[in-house]
């Protein structure tokens, strides 16, 4: 039994593993009907459940198409279905879980629901977000990118905006799969030191630049995320906009790339705000490969947790 909790907690070969895996998955659905199952039902006779503290879309349909394409079912959960943590404790609704079902799924907002949902488990558990990270949209990430570009390895990424959870999970990326990455953003908004300093003890080249136009320079793919979290406030929103708005990714950033380099948002996009619909909307735009990608990246995860 594996948890997948962090991209910086799981193995590089197995990380890889997987990316292989989520291409073969891919290939093999090539022209199918959406809803054919796969010729290999590696979750038949699986129950997963999927616990969402927040909202989401792609990670709530992903997942669950994944599941039942695999030949499983899903129980999708609400935190306020379960009262998580209230009134009963996340050790013993883990415990409880684990009698029912086969592997859980949740989206959370505290890193430590996530863990003490992982160490009171007796069934896999997998990071769908928390606050602190995204593991899953990474993976897809990594393997959108090597559909267009080759191998990521050596390869020189930008993030721009925010130094959140997302960009976390870049960082563990990056040491892991051994490209270079470059955060441009305003001080008072970068990534959580840790994180920038276990990239760097992994011999990888983490890059710290305010100014945005000499951050893309040379970049094989710029990456933004959304301004604002869905719980901020009005004020907190004005200004995160005053903070950010220099590093808009638009043609005349992306002009400075490589020629061939890939934009990547793991959306939702407020488009006109992080992104202009000019480069959203680009050939060098590969958004909505990027989320088909969670279903494929996330098969290949479900599939690694429970041996398979």
């Amino acid at each position: 039994m594996n948890h997948f909790l962090d991209i910086h907690k799981t193995g590089a070969d197995d990380l890889r593993g997987m990316i292989d895996t989520a291409k073969r998955i891919k290939n093999a659905r090539a022209g199918l009907p959406k809803g054919t199952p796969d010729e290999d039902q590696a979750l038949k006779n699986h129950m997963v459940a999927l616990i969402f503290e927040k909202p989401s879309t792609r990670t709530r349909v992903s997942f669950d198409v994944g599941v039942r394409q695999m030949g499983g079912q899903t129980m999708v959960l609400s935190g306020s279905d379960m009262q998580l943590g209230h009134g009963e404790t996340i050790a013993d609704t883990a415990r409880v879980l684990s009698r029912y079902v086969d592997m859980i799924m949740i989206r959370t907002f505290d890193e430590t629901t996530l863990l003490e949902m992982a160490e009171y488990a007796s069934v896999p558990v997998i990071n769908g977000l928390t606050d602190r990270t995204h593991p899953c949209q990474i993976m897809a990430d990594v393997l959108t990118f090597e559909e267009h570009s080759g191998p990521i390895s050596g390869k020189k990424v930008v993030w721009t905006g925010d130094g959140n959870n997302v960009c976390a999970s870049f960082l563990h990326a990056a040491g892991q799969f051994g490209f270079d990455l470059t955060i441009t953003g305003p001080d008072s908004l970068a990534p959580e030191a840790e994180f920038v300093g276990w990239a760097r003890d992994k011999g990888v080249r983490i890059t710290l630049e305010p100014d945005a136009a000499k951050a893309v320079i040379g970049a094989d793919l710029v990456v933004a995320d959304t301004w604002i979290s869905m719980h901020d406030s009005q004020s907190k929103r004005e200004r995160r906009h005053n903070q950010l708005r220099p590093y808009q990714v638009n043609a005349e950033l992306m002009a400075q790339a490589n020629p061939d380099a890939i934009f990547m948002h793991c959306l939702p996009a407020h488009r006109g705000e992080e992104a202009t619909n000019e480069v959203m909307d680009s050939a060098q735009s590969v958004v909505f490969d990027e989320a088909e990608n969670r279903l494929h990246a996330q098969k290949a995860i479900m599939r690694w947790c429970l041996g398979k």
